[in-house]
């Protein structure tokens, strides 16, 4: 006994009683809803990108990595439906699984975005030197500070940057690094902020992930023995 490609009922003849599609009619149904939802399946990873390019977590990469694996894996579950839907083979327990996958790029959106946005906690500061920087090309360029950690247990952190502070820093460099708990703890880079050697100079502006201008100002004794 099989089961319709289209509704997913037990079919006893050519003719599903439960949506009275053929088996043709049924293949031509489903291969259609598996490209409206690959399709949608898309926009989602390309509005993941965009919400963690916004408000970028302190852990994207591994976030990153995990989406991945959900986006190939999404991908080639709808190919292997696809493929067995052509041979009027059972499909009924990939296609769930398939369906299952399809909001993750959403709902993962939703939360980076939701975490950043709506977090009004205050940043704290966290000092760090730069110990190299990483740039990948491509349709989605990545650009990574590498530096030494804060946190217990980690060597060094990941901060993701945009083109202007990627050329703006070199190895070497002491930086300050703004982070934010985030609305549902996932912590996320505010900004970064080049430390000088003189400290009576004005620190350098750098622009926040999130679009927002910050500016180092010198020290109250800075200012006095300036004057």
């Amino acid at each position: 006994m099989t089961r319709c490609l289209n509704c997913g009922a037990e079919r006893l003849s050519d003719t599903c009683d439960a949506c009275g599609l053929s088996s043709s009619a049924a293949e031509f149904s489903l291969r259609r809803s598996l490209l409206n939802r690959t399709a949608l399946f898309l926009v989602g990873a390309i509005a993941f990108i965009v919400a963690s390019g916004r408000y970028p977590a302190l852990e994207l990469d591994g976030i990153v990595i995990f989406i991945g694996v959900v986006f190939f894996l999404t991908l080639g579950l709808a190919m292997i439906v696809e493929r067995r839907a052509l041979r009027h083979q059972e499909v009924e327990s990939l296609k769930r699984v398939y369906y299952g996958l399809l909001p993750l790029p959403w709902l993962l959106a939703l939360l980076l975005y939701g975490n950043g946005a709506l977090d009004h906690s205050p940043a704290h500061i966290e000092k760090a030197r730069v110990i190299s920087r990483f740039s990948m090309s491509g349709p989605v360029p990545s650009r990574r500070l590498i530096v030494t950690s804060w946190r217990a247990g980690h060597r060094f952190e990941r901060i993701p940057v945009d083109r202007s502070d990627f050329d703006r820093f070199t190895t070497g460099d002491v930086v300050d690094v703004q982070v934010k708990d985030g609305l549902v703890s996932i912590a996320w880079v505010a900004g970064v902020m080049k430390l000088y050697p003189d400290r009576r100079s004005v620190g350098e502006i750098s622009v926040a992930s999130n679009g927002t201008a910050m500016q180092r100002r010198p020290s109250s004794s800075s200012s006095s023995s300036t004057a």
